[in-house]
């Protein structure tokens, strides 16, 4: 069937859904999107669609070329099981290895309400690994009565990679999710959402992609408001910040364009190639199995169309969409990173440390945050880090888009959201609960669930102020951030608590 007929069936089944409030009369595990009927899993109160192609696979002649179109396919196609996850070699914390690069496909979760729905679009974190189907987004969606959508992007060397002359050098995986974003803007009514009305949202690398998107002007238009989860924005490195003996970055999750394309001619010529063709015919174990190479492309690169500037710079003219941002980071953010890429520090390591990430300032930060006030030096050092690395930046960005548009601001402080505390991406849980989770975290992820979905409704957390949750008052109200703990809901001093006074003299 011809893509234009296709359309005109999607935006008449789209009436259907409107009027009746299903995706298709009588069967709600129907739905027609733009490239044919898809079937997937009805239950009580919310339907799930799986593994929809929303681009053509990236692979052969289409490795590192911008996303195109997905194909049509007649008859009904089987959205019950989710699609392959992108290429990615796994970790020390996800065991996953995936080599198929057919692997462009996003997920829908409906609830069984009438009327148009809020779409919530999930950007999935680290660049390297990971896939949209890991995140359950039932709760989120039945109790928010929001449609919600994840989807799967290159990751790595496939979807950071550059060369100089490569059209999208270091902004593949970018270009993916605004392929995704694109595929929404087109087929949410089939689903009962409202393309009018679109929260993009995301945590660690998701969230630092919602940024690039909040600069890209390519991205203009796509959506309606951004949730950014321990985003990178403005994070910088000191050395061994993350991994041990890595040095000083002036930027986390930013590479200038011809930096990643001349990384890439590095790779290439290690890997035996002249040209981008020679690499389109390598095979993906190829490169997944060299040395770091997922990790080397992690990074978005800057200086072209599809990120023109860095968010530090984008963030302070005001060059950004102008949508509401609810944006914030976890209390303890540095404790797990610091078990997982370093393990325990030991208390002579400490002063070390310090000499390496701050060097003349090394004793001013001990006497700050000595070791006799922590239970261990790795906690002492991820205090160090939580504060310096992200609560610093995080406060900045905060005050950068509150100049241009309505900011709403969060720590997740719940001290029993895993054993290393509030620490980095353990609020996401709360978001996407499993059915295991009860008492106060059920409370808390229930209270999570009602402001996130109120703002991504209205473009405020306090939605109508009929909630019955804490007022929440924008940023620019006396720099308000809101800490989100089981028990009574309330402000926080960020900065007294995080010190910011003392970072801020660096």
């Amino acid at each position: 069937m011809r893509r234009g007929t296709r359309a005109l069936i999607t935006a008449t089944t789209a009436l259907v859904v409107t009027a009746c409030g299903g995706n298709d009369v009588g069967r709600r595990d129907i739905a027609t999107v733009e490239s044919g009927e898809v079937r997937g899993v009805a239950h009580a109160d919310h339907t799930v669609f799986q593994g929809i192609p929303y681009a053509a696979p990236p692979k052969g002649e289409l490795r590192w070329r911008s996303p195109r179109p997905a194909a049509d396919w007649d008859g009904i196609r089987d959205a019950t099981r989710p699609g392959n996850p992108c290429p990615q070699v796994g970790s020390s914390y996800s065991d996953t290895r995936a080599t198929d690069e057919d692997c462009l496909f996003l997920n829908v979760t409906t609830p069984s309400t009438t009327g148009r729905r809020p779409v919530m679009v999930w950007v999935h974190g680290d660049g390297a690994i990971g896939a949209g189907h890991h995140f359950d987004a039932t709760a989120l969606a039945t109790k928010g009565d929001v449609v919600v959508v994840t989807f799967n992007y290159r990751l790595g060397v496939f979807g950071g990679f550059g060369l100089p002359g490569l059209a999208g050098s270091g902004a593949f995986g970018l270009q993916d999710q605004r392929a995704a974003l694109e595929w929404v803007r087109r087929n949410a009514e089939g689903f009962g959402g409202d393309p009018g009305n679109v929260t993009l949202f995301g945590v660690s690398y998701g969230a630092s992609a919602t940024a690039a998107h909040l600069i890209s002007p390519k991205s203009r238009g796509l959506f309606h408001k951004a949730i950014m989860h321990s985003g990178f924005a403005l994070v910088d490195l000191p050395a061994e910040a993350w991994y041990p003996d890595l040095g000083a970055l002036p930027w986390l999750a930013w590479r200038d364009t011809a930096e990643i394309q001349g990384i890439g001619q590095g790779v290439a010529a290690e890997l035996g190639c002249a040209d981008v063709e020679c690499l389109r015919g390598l095979p993906v174990e190829t490169l997944l199995d060299h040395p770091q190479v997922m990790n080397i492309f992690q990074p978005f690169g800057h200086g072209n169309e599809d990120l023109p500037a860095l968010p530090v710079e984008a963030f302070a003219t005001g060059e950004i969409a102008r949508v509401p941002v609810l944006a914030g980071n976890t209390r303890h953010e540095h404790r797990g990173i610091v078990e997982i890429f370093r393990g325990p520090v030991a208390a002579e390591d400490y002063p070390r440390l310090l000499a390496a990430a701050f060097g003349d300032r090394a004793a001013e930060v001990a006497r700050e945050y000595p070791l006799s006030a922590f239970e261990s030096p790795s906690r002492a050092w991820a205090a160090v880090l939580t504060d310096r690395v992200w609560a610093r930046p995080t406060f900045r960005q905060h005050e950068l888009l509150s100049a241009h548009t309505p900011t709403f601001a969060f720590e997740f402080a719940d001290p029993a959201a895993s054993p290393s505390g509030a620490s980095h991406s353990t609020d996401i849980g709360y978001l996407f609960p499993d059915e295991e989770s009860a008492g106060p975290q059920r409370d808390l992820s229930d209270a999570m669930i009602r402001y996130w979905t109120d703002f991504a409704r209205t473009g405020d957390p306090n939605g109508d102020g009929a909630n019955g949750l804490p007022h929440w008052p924008a940023f620019a109200e006396g720099r308000h951030v809101q800490s989100l703990v089981p028990g009574p809901i309330t402000g926080v001093d960020y900065r007294a608590e995080h010190r910011l006074d003392f970072w801020e003299d660096e």
